[in-house]
């Protein structure tokens, strides 16, 4: 590989705000491509080696340290198709994950709409709590409804002592009424898990629908900095693109000015 320009450590630690140490470590760590050694031992870096710690840096903001590191040690051994499955995954995740957030933005507003001020108002069972006969007529559905939204984990009521017989409290009857609104609103309860869960989690409708907003601009900030990152990526598979197109051209280049080949650096040899 031809590549003039020689930097240092410390170079490329004033470029990323870090220590020539984190650089070294980068390079060991295989984040970074392989550095040329003087005679001596010092570690010589080139341009490449910039462009690296430059996608790195950007994949960091968006697909984290950890995922980061994996997408440019894949690239180093030689595997760039393997590097960009780890890049497709991230973003598969993170669709999930918004698709989730709209489920549960879309029952929100269901129960806006399906509720009536009565089931609003919470219910306080009596007596410590309800039996399934009392909570299905107090919805109107049936008691065989309520097991299966149990058996699906929707709902836990407690268990009486000695008789077994299950006792709904105030808030297995709120939930039971959730469940039941947002059935209502043919929502699948593979949908309505994380809307209970987000609920018991934040404590009310109005706090869960802020949290889920809240999240959503998160997402939003990470998908652009993910989008940020992969174009760094992708600029420096070009980098590297064309330094084997250079080397390819050039022959053999012996060792001294930046000589490792660009396919030995991708596969840390």
């Amino acid at each position: 590989m031809r590549e003039s320009k020689r930097l240092r450590p410390v170079d490329l630690a004033r470029l990323a705000g870090v220590s020539a140490q984190q650089i070294r470590n980068y390079e060991d760590a295989g984040v970074l491509p392989p550095a040329e050694r003087t005679e001596s031992g010092y570690r010589v870096f080139a341009p490449v080696h910039r462009e690296a710690l430059l996608a790195y840096r950007a994949l960091s903001k968006g697909y984290g340290t950890t995922g980061a590191a994996r997408i440019m040690q894949t690239v180093h051994a030689g595997d760039v198709p393997g590097a960009l499955a780890l890049v497709d995954a991230a973003h598969a995740a993170l669709h999930a994950e918004r698709a989730t957030l709209e489920a549960a933005r879309e029952a929100l507003e269901t129960l806006e709409t399906l509720e009536t001020p009565a089931e609003r108002k919470p219910a306080g069972p009596p007596h410590g709590g309800l039996r399934v006969g009392e909570v299905a007529a107090l919805l109107g559905v049936r008691p065989s409804a309520l097991r299966v939204w149990e058996a699906a984990g929707l709902i836990v009521p407690e268990r009486e002592r000695g008789t077994g017989y299950r006792l709904y409290r105030p808030v297995d009857v709120r939930d039971a009424r959730l469940v039941h609104t947002l059935r209502r609103g043919h929502h699948p309860i593979d949908r309505i898990r994380p809307v209970l869960e987000g609920l018991r989690r934040e404590g009310s409708t109005e706090a869960l629908r802020a949290a889920v907003a809240a999240r959503g601009e998160t997402l939003t900030a990470r998908t652009r900095a993910m989008l940020r990152g992969a174009g760094r990526l992708h600029d420096y598979l070009d980098c590297l693109d064309r330094l084997d197109q250079l080397d390819q051209l050039d022959g053999p280049d012996p060792l001294g000015a930046a000589g490792t080949s660009t396919g030995d650096r991708r596969a840390g040899r």
